[in-house]
């Protein structure tokens, strides 16, 4: 198992993020984006899996987590600012991304804006659209009448319908902590961020190697929406995860690292280090 360093990073609009690091030094760089409400612990399991080819880091994004909670940019191409930013920050020039849920909007946006700085995108259990789905629409409802501290119950209901099969009873405990630390406020403008923004104009103009995970047990995204990415992004490969939920990256830790590192040395094959 890996040992992760915790340390932060400041852009350079001065925003103070925390990240996690973890790898070899040398290894290809993969960065690693959550979705609302989560945190770099998110990806605890897939750091302490890293193999020797990779070096990981996963920011935490603003308002989430222990990061600085500014009173506005909470709209998908916030995020994907301070995602470059940050690749300033931590001295990577290239890397590939991997976007996570609702971080898959943002890691997007990055590769069809950036796409020097992309070797590689990895979509995991990503939304093509969200404003179509019954699921995000009553998500949107429900942060409307959140106050602060949110309470524990609305984030335990929220993450209970994420997997088809229960994740590590650490990691979900861990993660129970870490979404309340989201303001209200900022569950609402992030929701509302995603549900205004037009999501299927962000697949267009990707022309970095492209590579869509997801579970066929996903109770959010139906099969028709990932097509929808396959048939934007020209060349994309699919990799089905049979019998995983939405939150794939939970259930099956040790098979995403192996599929993100086998893409990582087809993109980067020569990648000597960050």
């Amino acid at each position: 198992m890996r040992t992760i360093a915790v340390r932060a990073a400041r852009l350079r609009s001065g925003l103070v993020l925390p990240y996690a690091e973890a790898g070899h030094p040398e290894g290809v760089p993969v960065v690693f984006v959550h979705g609302l409400a989560d945190s770099w612990w998110t990806f605890e399991p897939l750091l302490r899996r890293l193999p020797a080819a990779l070096r990981g880091y996963a920011p935490t994004q603003r308002g989430h987590g222990d990061a600085e909670r500014p009173p506005d940019g909470y709209g998908p191409r916030d995020f994907a600012g301070d995602l470059v930013e940050f690749l300033d920050a931590v001295g990577v020039r290239r890397a590939v991304l991997v976007g996570a849920s609702s971080g898959g909007v943002a890691a997007r946006l990055v590769a069809g804006s950036h796409p020097d700085r992309v070797a590689g995108l990895v979509l995991a259990g990503v939304p093509a659209v969200l404003a179509d789905k019954p699921g995000a629409k009553a998500l949107r409802e429900k942060v409307q009448g959140l106050v602060d501290p949110v309470p524990r119950a609305f984030v335990e209901e929220r993450l209970s319908g994420l997997t088809a099969r229960p994740p590590g009873r650490g990691l979900l405990a861990t993660l129970a902590e870490e979404n309340p630390k989201v303001p209200a406020r900022v569950w609402r403008k992030t929701v509302r961020g995603l549900l205004e923004t037009d999501l299927a104009a962000t697949l267009r103009g990707i022309l970095v190697p492209t590579l869509v995970l997801w579970g066929d047990a996903d109770g959010i995204l139906p099969r028709a929406d990932q097509q929808r990415i396959l048939d934007t992004v020209l060349g994309a490969r699919f990799v089905v995860y049979e019998g995983a939920g939405h939150a794939l990256y939970w259930e099956e830790p040790e098979r995403l690292v192996l599929d993100v590192a086998a893409f990582a040395a087809e993109v980067l094959p020569d990648r000597p280090g960050p």
